[in-house]
């Protein structure tokens, strides 16, 4: 398959005849890749079931691994979801078009297979121009996963997207590179109880602000069963990975960088190629590795936006091992860790 890449020049003042052609493709049930706030996503028609597995095809993503479905407006949402419970609208009102996805009773014309088998559905309202352009041209909500190779970082560029999709997908619309960097919150209103089940720009602070008591589901915080059934993208499988062994030290950062240090030593005198993952505040007391920083400590929208560009390139460098700093587990920090933490399988050292 030839895969097409086009560019949208001016983000501000799209042409609906820049899209005409990748919202084409989506009507008639095949993919195209484009910009959110958050990373590219990969789309196909949310409604069509055979669109979806190809979606998973392209990935090489385990089917029972839901898909969240994209919308441009709130008169979209009503026909994809049973009912609209109260958290759900207040949710909406605060953070739609937003960093933000709702997991809620799905209605009949849902497919099983956009959902992962479930009876409920994801569903997110993106800001992105781009996104929400491209969604509404279409005229069909979008299923639209990372548009990365299941398991590896998301993409932040369309240049991510090509190294992944190119050749297995229709097109690519460049939009130039995400906002936020990491993908979206996902919170479940099918309950009684909202419940986080990915942590991301939108915070648990934010949430509990807005709906009260957030419930936080247990496979945040480690990994799960091979009998669990994933409510939600990224809850069950390796996900934002490098080809590198990944591994977190946590602790106070003078002691964290004393012991990645003295572990680049050890692998150095192995002949292995060591990466290490610090910030702008510590970059300078790391020696005898590719050191690369995600941004500023006190700054940790920086941090997200560089994160999967940061994995990327030590793919590129051809790292064996990487390290990497912790960082707080408040606000946005919950998302990068979040992340940091699956792409290490969970492989942690406490100093």
């Amino acid at each position: 398959m030839d895969t097409r890449l086009i560019k949208v020049e001016d983000t501000a003042a799209i042409r609906d005849e820049e899209l005409a052609g990748a919202a084409q493709i989506l009507r008639n049930g095949g993919l195209v890749a484009f910009p959110t706030e958050t990373v590219y996503g990969l789309g196909a028609n949310a409604l069509d079931e055979t669109a979806a597995r190809k979606i998973y095809a392209a990935k090489g993503r385990p089917s029972d691994n839901p898909l969240i479905a994209h919308i441009s407006c709130m008169e979209e949402l009503a026909p994809l979801v049973s009912e609209i419970p109260e958290a759900g609208r207040r949710l909406a009102e605060a953070y739609w078009p937003g960093p933000l996805t709702m997991v809620f009773r799905k209605s009949a014309i849902v497919p099983y297979g956009t959902t992962g088998g479930l009876d409920t559905v994801a569903v997110r309202m993106p800001s992105d121009p781009v996104a929400n352009r491209l969604i509404r041209l279409s005229g069909v909500p979008i299923a639209a996963p990372s548009a990365n190779t299941s398991g590896r970082p998301s993409p932040t560029t369309a240049q991510h997207v090509w190294e992944d999709m190119n050749g297995k997908i229709e097109m690519i619309v460049d939009g130039g590179p995400v906002g936020i960097g990491v993908e979206s919150t996902i919170v479940d209103v099918s309950g009684t109880i909202p419940t986080l089940l990915r942590p991301g720009a939108v915070t648990v602070e934010m949430l509990e602000a807005t709906v009260g008591h957030i419930e936080i589901d247990p496979a945040i915080q480690g990994p799960s069963g091979e009998d669990f059934h994933p409510k939600a993208p990224g809850m069950k499988y390796r996900h934002y990975a490098p080809k590198a062994e990944l591994t977190l030290v946590e602790g106070e950062i003078d002691s964290v960088v004393a012991r990645i240090n003295l572990l680049v030593e050890e692998k150095n005198a192995q002949k292995c190629r060591v990466g290490v993952i610090c910030t702008d505040e510590t970059k300078s007391r790391y020696h005898g590795a590719l050191v690369r920083s995600v941004g500023l400590r006190e700054k940790e929208e920086t941090i997200a936006h560089n994160l999967f560009a940061v994995l990327r390139e030590f793919d590129e460098l051809q790292a064996d091992v990487i390290y990497s700093e912790s960082f707080p587990e408040d606000h946005l920090g919950q998302a990068i860790m979040n992340r940091l933490t699956k792409a290490a399988g969970y492989h942690v050292i406490r100093v």
